[in-house]
């Protein structure tokens, strides 16, 4: 594969998972009754840890990372601006909801240890690896700067 269809490929897995992290935090800051509470205290791994995630004082903060924290990834990723710490915060956010629906080896009900979020933190570190933000991003015009 020549490396403008590198490049182009990159930059379109870029900005359709920054489209999909982006929709998923503007669904839950749209919802007045969104938490994720159910969701931590559901956890079947770790569920002590995300039991104290659920609890009166950390809930709001928890809250908050989860309905801002795919809006800004998203929208980093789109626009290839600061990728790879968005890369990292989303390979993060992925490790997080992976655990609470796992019953290892049972990733969910209808996986085996690799599941969705498995795939997303994947391409969350390719997307650092190869700093993708450089691909047709702010990136590019950001790092030329130094």
């Amino acid at each position: 594969m020549g490396d403008k269809k590198k490049k182009v490929m990159i930059f379109l897995l870029r900005v359709a998972m920054g489209w999909l992290m982006l929709y998923a935090g503007i669904i839950k800051i749209t919802d007045p009754k969104w938490s994720a509470k159910g969701y931590l205290l559901s956890a079947k791994t770790f569920s002590g840890f995300y039991q104290w995630l659920a609890s009166d004082s950390i809930l709001p903060v928890a809250n908050f990372f989860n309905e801002w924290g795919p809006v800004l990834i998203g929208v980093s990723l789109i626009v290839g601006l600061w990728v790879k710490i968005s890369s990292l915060s989303g390979a993060l956010l992925m490790i997080l909801y992976y655990f609470p629906i796992l019953v290892f080896p049972y990733a969910g009900e209808h996986s085996y240890i690799v599941d969705e979020h498995i795939i997303y933190i994947l391409v969350f570190i390719l997307f650092f690896a190869l700093n993708a933000g450089r691909h047709w991003g702010l990136d590019s015009y950001r790092l030329s700067r130094k």
